[in-house]
């Protein structure tokens, strides 16, 4: 009998994300258990060294960051979100690193404290994505045909500019349409859907308020 999977999560972490979106993918029955990042229990730092999420339980097992989980959940579940072909695999697997840099640029945006070092970060924000519309995303999925383990890193990637993109217009995907058309087919994708809860927009909106960051004050200023 297959030991039991607890995903550990925060409902706004894009890691976690990825992890749900595989394994919804996949199929596979798991249990979903958020914690408070701002407050987290002895029991989660007893079994998550970095004291981040996702952490996947395989029974008493932990299984920590989600690139570890990712390849974890290809070699042990069925149908599998990696290409076949090795070479193809590799450079997809480098695609998620890549995913992963345009989330700390994402968290530098956020977080930016004044005008200029908000531009700087929009800037280089953009640079990425111009990088990847350059690659020429395939259709409808990064790959082509099949959806893929990039596609499930880059849909919590776009998920904030829908909400970025209530505050104003950045710039920073537009002129960009191999990206809008990926965009586009991630937000219709169930999996990427449903691996957030319903409010997700107001959670997120409230994480920017409590930036007190320069985002923070142009969402305030969009809202009055």
């Amino acid at each position: 009998m297959a030991a039991a999977l607890k995903l550990i999560s925060h409902k706004l972490c894009p890691y976690v994300q990825r992890a749900v979106i595989a394994l919804t993918e996949k199929g596979v029955e798991f249990e979903r258990i958020d914690i408070d990042l701002s407050n987290k229990p002895d029991w989660f730092l007893a079994i998550s060294p970095l004291g981040k999420t996702p952490v996947l339980l395989v029974g008493d097992t932990a299984i920590f960051e989600s690139a570890v989980i990712l390849e974890y959940l290809e070699e042990t579940q069925p149908r599998p979100l990696h290409p076949a072909n090795p070479l193809v695999r590799a450079e997809h697997r480098g695609w998620i690193e890549f995913g992963s840099a345009v989330l700390n640029d994402i968290a530098g945006f956020y977080a930016a404290k004044d005008e200029a070092t908000f531009e700087a970060k929009a800037t280089q924000l953009e640079a990425r994505f111009a990088r990847l519309e350059a690659r020429g995303a395939a259709s409808p999925w990064f790959g082509g045909a099949e959806f893929s383990l990039v596609d499930a890193v880059f849909g919590p990637v776009f998920r904030y500019f829908d909400v970025f993109d209530e505050i104003a217009d950045f710039g920073i995907l537009a002129g960009k349409p191999n990206i809008a058309r990926w965009r586009k087919h991630l937000a219709e994708r169930a999996s990427v859907r449903n691996a957030v809860r319903a409010d997700y927009p107001a959670l997120l909106r409230d994480f920017i308020d409590r930036r007190n960051s320069w985002l923070s004050s142009l969402q305030a200023r969009a809202a009055a």
